[in-house]
């Protein structure tokens, strides 16, 4: 007879992997189990990421930092792996997945697509190590969803650039080494990797976050910022540098919520065999289980999606467009898990023992990011009609 069914994979998706991207699962999992997870709830509960820069080299050791990316003390690893691994992160949570991300797939992946040989030798080795940590200068107090119109500016003065202006919601700002900054020139947007104790460079943390709150955000500061000649991504020029680095990070969030979401029905599942009213386990009364059916049901439609995109970025086929329908659908969903999950727990469900409430309101934040709702779906709205609805 048939072995039951594991009702933590009940459609059978590890079947689908290979040895290699379960052990690169495992590993991840295994350490977020111990250097994080005994810890979260109150580095979460203090707003804070402590060993920011110890986790950095840690994950650096285990191959996690720019795990995508060939060369360079990178990993090599596939498309479907680094997902796997995004997704055990942020089962942790998800500031500790936006470290990672930010790293890998924006700071990393801009300086090791758009970058010189110089750029990419004197960065990325130390980056992948996680001796250096980068962020990601893009959006602006004022302009989000609109980059575009972005006022940070970068002007030629004899063989130098001097940049002005002020970067927003900067993940690992503030304990950054190097920062990826995008700014406008007289030759169209352009990105420059600025070394953060250059002068006129600054980056104060943003406190009094209601989320993300296990991690690094700041706000960059650039006064009259003076750099080199080639401190600038010399071949790219126009938002398809940023927005090329989006569409990675934005990928790892399809992995990434799908974790939360996991995480949150786990706990439920776990909770509801238990906690017992009138006479038994509420796991057993039909509404429960109505809750805990539909959960599963929307998480492992997540996690095939996301196998699928993974498998088509490995082919080299994946479209911006894609990713889209990815990041829409698993994180509206994941957000969604979360507070049905909550209502299992009832009053527990807001305690910091347990994880529901910290990642439904780190999913307020991954709903956000990365592109809104609203963006994602106009994007998937022209591909359906050929029509632009953004202006």
């Amino acid at each position: 007879m048939a072995a039951p069914l594991d009702p933590r994979d009940p459609l059978g998706i590890d079947d689908l992997l290979s040895e290699e991207d379960l052990a690169v699962r495992d590993t991840v999992r295994a350490w977020c189990a111990d250097r994080v997870l005994p810890h979260i709830a109150d580095w979460y509960e203090a707003g804070e990421l402590p060993t920011v820069r110890e986790l950095a080299r840690e994950l650096g050791g285990i191959g996690a930092l720019g795990m995508h990316l060939e060369g360079y003390g990178c990993a090599g690893a596939s498309a479907v792996q680094y997902g796997l691994a995004c997704l055990e992160l942020e089962a942790a949570d998800s500031g500790l997945r936006s470290l990672v991300s930010v790293q890998g797939s924006l700071a990393m992946y801009a300086i090791h697509r758009w970058g010189s040989e110089e750029q990419k030798q004197t960065w990325l080795p130390r980056m992948a190590a996680g001796e250096v940590i980068g962020c990601f200068g893009l959006t602006e107090p004022d302009h989000g969803s609109d980059p575009a119109s972005m006022r940070t500016n970068a002007k030629r003065d004899g063989a130098d650039w001097v940049l002005n202006g002020r970067k927003m919601w900067i993940t690992n700002g503030s304990v950054a080494g190097v920062a990826v900054v995008w700014a406008q020139t007289d030759e169209g947007v352009r990105g420059f990797v600025v070394p953060t104790d250059t002068p006129g460079f600054s980056a104060p943390e943003i406190k009094h976050k209601g989320s993300l709150r296990a991690s690094v955000t700041s706000e960059l500061v650039l006064d009259n910022v003076r750099l080199p000649e080639d401190a600038v991504f010399p071949d790219v020029r126009g938002l398809k540098g940023p927005l090329s680095c989006l569409n990675q990070a934005r990928y790892g969030i399809v992995w990434g919520a799908l974790g939360a979401a996991r995480s949150c029905l786990e706990t439920a599942r776990e909770y509801s065999l238990t906690r017992e009213q009138f006479g038994r386990p509420i796991g057993g009364f039909q509404l429960t289980q109505a809750k805990l059916a539909d959960m599963s049901l929307e998480l492992n439609k997540g996690l095939l999606l996301a196998l699928h995109l993974g498998r088509r970025m490995d082919a080299g086929t994946l479209r911006p467009e894609q990713v889209s329908y990815g990041k829409l659908n698993n994180v509206r969903e994941a957000i969604e898990i979360a507070r049905t999950a909550r209502t299992i727990l009832g009053a527990n469900g807001i305690s910091f023992e347990y994880p529901i409430m910290r990642h439904a309101n780190n999913l307020e934040s991954v709903l956000t990011y990365e592109g809104t709702v609203e963006m994602h779906q106009l994007i998937v709205g022209k591909t359906l009609t050929g029509l632009d609805a953004f202006r």
